[in-house]
């Protein structure tokens, strides 16, 4: 341990360890039911921070883990060093080249609020504080990826540290293979010190959550499927099963679509011929704004999550669904995919063909609690048409990139960790090598 006391003399941000005061927080997974053990947590400055900090680590023989704030972590940092990037906030807006540069730790609901001014968009997910590096890592699924398809298929460029120390510009040009990786494939080949995105025209953008007592739901599911059975590439729609401590069972439609207000309730009509919801937040607003629909917690938490691909919303699999209460489930959450998401990408995942994505998140109260939300997941994920397959950046602590990529794209992703990080210093939350 007294070797990572030189810690603070090689980079210039904070560096905290196990004795010191504010390490417990700062090495803390945003899920907080995620044990994360590390040897130091290291805030980098800049990308010299992170040059300097991956020379050490070589030195000293150990890894490093990289995460602006912990989204996604798994645990796999055991005696690693924990690299938090969330003071790499660097944000540009080339309103004119439709272009933004991005800090390795800037979140999503930042570059909304640039961009909006401007009439475009970036591809941001239910959340605005998750980094816009993580989920592009991850492949990355947005409220409007049924028109741009994976957050990572507008990423041009990456400026990125090696595992050699070495500062780098990344493009499809200049390095084909690593570029290719990191669009989606984790953040097992390089640290990410910043993006470069294209941004998308949003001039006009209506949405909103629609909640309605459980009771209701079989009408509810029945409008959604016959919305998206027939939903341009412009709307987006979720259906969320809901059962909050202490309330009553829920369902709620989440939607959001490119285009003006008429056009959006006309594609959503048949939600009004249901009975009155409990409260409806639809309306014009600003890309900024897309944080509000959901209203998920902006403070780290526990929970457990389980993702399938489903390939059918048939009869039987809204039967299945519907049977019981999700209890001990939080939530239950169908997105309409389909759009985009079904065309070529140059990215690990590729194309999405399964219609509808499930997530399903409890919250691990006390061991019976989670043993119980585990088996629940289990138990629907069992009865239901699934592909097999899931996007990476849904897959929890129990998942592999096995459970993401097919056998010939996770051969690929080795051979890329292979060659640009031999001795495995770059710890990502899930490992290429299992």
């Amino acid at each position: 341990m007294n070797a990572l006391h030189t810690l603070r003399s090689v980079v210039r941000g904070r560096v905290l360890l196990p004795e010191d005061t504010g390490f417990d927080a700062a090495h803390r997974p945003w899920n907080l039911a995620v044990e994360q053990p590390v040897a130091a947590v290291v805030e980098a400055a800049d990308a010299d921070d992170v040059a300097a900090l991956v020379r050490y680590s070589r030195s000293a023989g150990l890894g490093i883990a990289t995460q602006p704030n912990g989204h996604g972590a798994t645990g796999r940092t055991n005696g690693a060093i924990l690299l938090r990037t969330g003071r790499m906030d660097t944000l540009q807006i080339d309103p004119d080249g439709c272009r933004a540069r991005i800090g390795a730790g800037v979140p999503t609901g930042a570059v909304q609020a640039a961009a909006a001014p401007y009439g475009l968009t970036g591809l941001p997910g239910s959340s605005p504080v998750v980094s816009v590096t993580g989920v592009a890592l991850g492949g990355g699924l947005s409220w409007f990826g049924r028109t741009y398809g994976w957050v990572a298929d507008s990423v041009t460029a990456f400026d990125i540290v090696d595992a050699e120390a070495r500062q780098r510009h990344v493009t499809a040009d200049t390095d084909p293979d690593l570029f290719w990786a990191l669009r989606g494939g984790g953040g097992d080949y390089a640290i990410v010190t910043n993006l470069e995105v294209s941004l998308h025209p949003a001039r006009r953008l209506f949405g909103g959550r629609m909640l309605w007592d459980a009771l209701h739901a079989p009408y509810v599911m029945e409008a959604y499927r016959q919305i998206t059975t027939t939903a341009p590439d412009e709307l987006t729609v979720w259906m969320d099963l809901l059962h909050f401590p202490g309330s009553d069972p829920m369902v709620a439609v989440d939607a959001t679509y490119l285009g003006d207000a008429c056009e959006a309730r006309d594609l959503l009509s048949p939600l009004e011929d249901l009975p009155r919801p409990l409260s409806d937040s639809r309306r014009t607003m600003s890309v900024a704004e897309l944080g509000s629909i959901t209203a998920e917690p902006t403070d780290p938490g526990p929970g457990m999550s389980r993702c399938e691909l489903l390939t059918d919303l048939d009869d039987a699999t809204v039967k299945t669904l519907l049977a019981e209460p999700i209890a001990p489930l939080l939530s239950a959450q169908i997105r309409h995919l389909g759009g985009a998401f079904t065309r070529p990408s140059d990215s690990p995942h590729g194309p999405l063909s399964e219609p509808y994505a499930l997530y399903l998140f409890g919250v691990p109260s006390d061991p019976a609690t989670a043993d119980a939300v585990t088996a629940k997941q289990r138990a629907l994920a069992d009865s239901l048409p699934v592909s097999g397959r899931k996007p990476l950046t849904f897959l929890n602590p129990t998942e592999t990139l096995a459970d993401a990529f097919t056998p010939a794209t996770l051969a690929r992703l080795r051979s890329v960790k292979r060659r640009r990080d031999p001795h495995n210093l770059l710890r990502s939350n899930f490992p290429v090598g299992g």
